[in-house]
């Protein structure tokens, strides 16, 4: 296997989600920028070694917990629990995605002095279809930041500035910035002392802004007139919901959003991610529809999967202190039908990878997440990645300057 040797080799190879680790660790060399396809990527603004930022980097290692835990699954990995559960906050159940267990547990850890702020993602109050990493310091705040952002997020590119305030936090994210965060935790041990949970969403892939930049299109929006974006929630799964300068309203329902998959958007990091279902948070909050999609409005219930003790443990004391609801457990069959999708890449993966080696490029290295057990020896899925890399389908630019 042939792992990237530069943050540059990650990128072109289409590697690259956009999480914002190399503008933490770096500032001076690298800078997030959108490109013309509306990515966040890393700007080049020095040469400079990479290989601090490679150790962590999602486009270049992804890893498991390694700590033990009592239950195991082929698909779904370790885990200390599965339960179906939600915000006790009727406002947040309502106002966030899903069930708001997300918002509710980093609202808890605030309200209850178990951290001192949260760094999350919120919309960009200069441009609402973007997103920008904030850092909430009240459960106002947070709830505030609530509901889930579709297009892309550079989360970690805070990571050093909330490092460095010296106070405990916790962290709202994807998938993959959960894992960045774990491999950079072997070489910083200010987060291991600092970062009191690491929170993600069991995620089906990023969009890069041209799927937004179509919804405008379609109800002929200039984005500059934007004061609302909201991909989701007021209820569940809730619409997307846009709202300009002139008082203008537009919506669209979840499954109209969404129910034409080719035009996701979806960046090419996502379509090979080795953990889209948090095996690297202590906690992860899913969709449980049956069958994997919504057949109209519901109350809103996440299914939570505790992937450490720490995670647990935090689930416990919020719903002791009634802060969340949970009403029964769940099995990672269960999981199978709710997330159906994750458990086709879960299968496919290994074949993905063989096609992109098998046209030279680097792919990730990976540790602890079954990806070889689950090998299904698709040849036509590895083919048909063989070709679309061979067509320069995972082929991206870098940026040259900041929009």
């Amino acid at each position: 296997m042939t792992q990237p040797t530069s943050i540059r080799q990650v990128v072109e190879n289409g590697l690259c989600i956009g999480c914002g680790l190399c503008e933490a660790l770096a500032p001076a060399r690298w800078r997030m920028a959108y490109t013309p396809e509306g990515r966040l990527r890393p700007l080049a603004l020095a040469a400079g070694d990479d290989a601090d930022i490679l150790a962590a980097c999602p486009g270049a290692v992804a890893e498991a917990l390694p700590e033990p835990a009592p239950q195991e699954d082929g698909i779904w990995g370790k885990y200390h629990g599965m339960t179906r559960a939600w915000a006790a906050d009727p406002d947040i159940r309502f106002r966030a995605a899903t069930g708001g267990i997300l918002t509710a547990l980093g609202a808890y850890l605030l309200s209850s002095g178990k951290a001192r702020f949260v760094l999350h993602c919120a919309s960009d109050p200069a441009a609402p279809m973007q997103s920008t990493w904030v850092m909430s310091e009240t459960p106002q705040d947070v709830i505030h930041a609530c509901g889930s952002r579709y297009g892309p997020s550079d989360t970690l590119a805070g990571l050093e500035a909330a490092l460095a305030r010296g106070e405990p936090f916790a962290v709202i994210a994807k998938p993959c910035d959960a894992g960045a965060i774990r491999q950079r935790a072997k070489s910083d041990p200010r987060i291991d002392a600092l970062v009191v949970a690491v929170l993600v969403m069991v995620c089906g892939g990023a969009s890069d802004l041209g799927k937004s930049r179509a919804v405008l299109d379609e109800f002929d929006v200039d984005e500059r007139d934007l004061t609302l974006f909201r991909y989701r929630g007021y209820g569940n799964p809730g619409p997307t919901r846009i709202e300009t300068r002139d008082g203008m309203a537009f919506e669209k329902t979840y499954l109209d959003m969404w129910a034409d998959e080719s035009g996701w958007r979806i960046q090419s990091r996502c379509k090979i991610c080795p953990d889209a279902i948090g095996e690297a948070a202590d906690l992860a909050a899913a969709d449980i529809w049956p069958g994997g999609a919504p057949v109209g409005e519901d109350a809103g219930f996440n299914g939570v999967i505790s992937r450490s003790a720490r995670g647990q443990a935090l689930l416990d004391a919020a719903v002791a202190d009634g802060a969340v609801r949970q009403d029964k457990a769940l099995t990672p069959r269960m999981f199978d039908d709710f997330q159906p999708h994750q458990v086709r890449k879960k299968q496919k993966l290994a074949a993905r990878l063989r096609g992109l080696q098998k046209a030279g490029q680097p792919v990730f290295a990976h540790e602890g997440l079954r990806i070889d057990a689950l090998d299904t020896r698709d040849i036509q899925e590895e083919q048909g990645t063989l070709d679309r890399a061979n067509a320069g389908r995972f082929t991206e630019t870098m940026p040259t300057e900041i929009e």
